[in-house]
């Protein structure tokens, strides 16, 4: 939830007394109440019909609407969730936000209901078809009786669809049949300023990929690769009106993208959650190559499926990859540039964390431009005496003046350190083609500042007075 301090005083004007801010709490404490408001209202009724105590307790596990509670609850959450709960006597729910940010899938048939963040576990699990799980669709909520008797009940109006594009690129599971090829779609997509930056020299290239989760969309680059080195021959082929022997058309299918694994991940170590203490530590021996894979002739071409803070690249893959003494190495990106804070699931809430802002922090300061930083900083300090439901993003101004591709270069330079002796280069995905690549999932406000919430502004305005005042504290 982006809106905590709301829900506390909410709460406490209620009558309540929370323990903490934590969302997890105040959601509970905010449906509790609503539920003892429900219980006791049943309770009235049936004693107006002439139960007693004992008598009326079944009766109320079968009156109470937990969808009412739900409405009543959820009314000024602002969030994005996928949220379970259990109550004391039986009944069960899951909810989903009504942006439909957070992913929620079920199955059920007449002995089991189960909900997941992922379709491929249930589909593992129960041996199920991709097309026997559904998704929870935004706003509504899968209601499970005690007796198992189940719904799904609209809790929450809907509101444009955002799902969160970033559980595509990265968290959720390859293994889904249309992440799978929405993966493939990303690096296919990125061949095109690939081939721009190798000036077409595919003989001397060598395409790899940053294990793990990179290695499908290396799938897809490689695949788009090949459909061009075969089209290109065919052409010459027709116009210098060579003849269509064996010979030729041997040499013709004998062409294709050169392949390597170069990059070793010795252990499976997620480094994107790895406490910030204890980072550069640990990715500095994460990554091994294969030695003996390029030639000093060559362009390394590495794709990743995303590139945050940066730190695994500079602390461990570009200085290891450097050993192979390549002519350029070339590191790609299926996502775009990542510039603003996450605060719907993914922790990522400090602005100086992302390379791609550190980058235009650098840029504005380079150039004389310290006057664009402080006036964002006082128009975040404006925004943040208004109301969540009016407030606009302001930390957009720093990005403003400058291009993608003015940014890439400036995390090119940050990512070569001295030591490094191999040109680098860095090409980010564009949000067209991440758009284009997953058309079901527009959640973009890592990359645009778009978010799908008031309380996003909230936080990405705050994050950046963070910054400028030097707390290094989340922004909600």
């Amino acid at each position: 939830m982006t809106n905590n301090q709301e829900l506390f005083d909410n709460l406490v004007k209620l009558g309540q007394h929370p323990k903490s801010k934590v969302d997890s709490v105040t959601v509970m404490e905010k449906i509790g109440h609503f539920l003892d408001d429900a219980v006791h209202k049943i309770y009235k009724d049936l004693k107006k019909e002439g139960f007693n105590k004992q008598e009326a307790s079944p009766l109320i596990e079968k009156r109470l609407k937990v969808s009412k509670v739900l409405k009543k609850a959820s009314r000024d959450w602002d969030g994005g969730y996928a949220m379970a709960g259990l109550l004391g006597h039986g009944d069960a729910f899951v909810l989903r936000d009504p942006s439909a940010i957070r992913p929620a899938y079920y199955y059920k048939d007449d002995e089991v209901v189960v909900v997941a963040s992922e379709r491929p576990v249930i589909q593992t699990v129960f041996d199920t078809t991709f097309e026997e799980i559904k998704e929870l669709e935004a706003g509504n909520s899968i209601i499970i009786k005690k007796s198992g008797k189940t719904l799904v009940v609209p809790i929450l109006e809907k509101r444009e669809r955002k799902a969160c594009s970033f559980e595509r690129i990265y968290f959720s599971r390859g293994s889904d049949k249309e992440i799978y090829l929405e993966r493939k779609k990303l690096g296919e997509l990125l061949f095109p300023k690939i081939l721009q930056s190798i000036n077409s020299d595919l003989k001397n290239t060598v395409f790899s990929y940053i294990p793990n989760t990179a290695e499908t969309s290396f799938f897809g680059l490689v695949q788009e690769a090949q459909k061009y080195i075969s089209s290109q021959a065919i052409v010459k082929l027709l116009e210098e009106k060579q003849e269509i022997s064996k010979e030729n058309l041997e040499k013709l299918f004998s062409l294709k993208p050169r392949i390597e694994k170069v990059a070793i991940k010795d252990a499976k170590l997620r480094t994107f959650i790895a406490d910030d203490a204890n980072r550069d530590e640990l990715v500095a021996h994460v990554y091994d190559i294969t030695y003996g894979s390029i030639k000093k002739t060559d362009t390394l071409v590495i794709i990743d499926d995303s590139i945050v803070r940066g730190t695994t690249l500079q602390k461990s893959i570009l200085k290891i990859l450097d050993r192979l003494n390549p002519k350029k190495i070339v590191v790609v990106s299926s996502a775009p540039q990542i510039r603003y804070p996450d605060c719907y699931g993914i922790d990522m809430a400090k602005m100086e964390d992302f390379i791609a802002f550190r980058a235009a922090i650098i840029l504005l300061k380079s150039q004389g431009k310290e006057d664009v930083i402080d006036q964002t900083y006082k128009d975040c300090l404006k925004e943040l005496k208004l109301p969540s439901s009016k407030m606009k993003n302001r930390v957009s101004k720093i990005y403003a003046d400058y291009s993608n591709e003015d940014i890439s270069d400036q995390i090119s330079k940050i990512l070569k350190e001295k030591e490094i002796k191999t040109n680098v280069e860095v090409i980010f995905q564009t949000v067209e083609s991440l758009h284009s690549a997953c058309p079901k999932n527009l959640g973009d406000w890592y990359f645009t500042g778009d978010y799908p919430t008031p309380g996003g502004n909230k936080v990405v305005n705050q994050s950046f007075v963070n910054y400028y005042e030097g707390v290094k504290k989340r922004a909600y």
